[in-house]
């Protein structure tokens, strides 16, 4: 473990509530809303990467970023699960443009995710169906991968 990433575990473990997050697009490590990035900036400790996962949805192209639909049956999502710490939820609120009281694209929701053989419950952002009605789906469930080909 880095010498930073302790420290950031630290800070975490120092009477701060530790929250999980499932990040399937723009918030996922090296994208344009990256997590780490979005921490730092606001002064927050370090998200610790848990592990990238799989969840039941569908994903969905809003052009610069996805947008995923949660259900069930076989199709997946993937992305990243994170450790943060709690003061990091209204900076990915901000970001996902969810406000108390005003219906937007995003919402903020909890799934039960298994990872590694343990479960977390985390926060994520999917949209409303209402909102996928004329955009492209995601067939691989993979926004970095599909993101990656488009622009290649």
């Amino acid at each position: 473990m880095t010498r930073r990433r302790a420290g950031s575990m630290a800070r975490l473990k120092q009477g701060r509530k530790m929250r999980y997050v499932f990040c399937y697009g723009t918030l996922r490590a090296g994208e344009i809303n990256d997590i780490g990035r979005a921490a730092a900036t606001h002064g927050i400790a370090a998200p610790r990467l848990v592990g990238a996962v799989a969840v039941a949805g569908r994903l969905y192209d809003f052009g610069n970023y996805p947008g995923m639909v949660a259900g069930g049956g076989r199709d997946l999502v993937w992305g990243d699960v994170y450790a943060i710490d709690e003061r990091l939820v209204p900076v990915l609120d901000e970001i996902e443009e969810v406000y108390p009281g005003v219906e937007g694209l995003f919402v903020r929701q909890r799934a039960s995710v298994e990872l590694g053989g343990r479960r977390y419950d985390c926060l994520y952002y999917p949209v409303g169906a209402h909102a996928i009605a004329d955009k492209p789906r995601i067939e691989s469930g993979d926004w970095v991968q599909y993101r990656r080909a488009r622009t290649a």
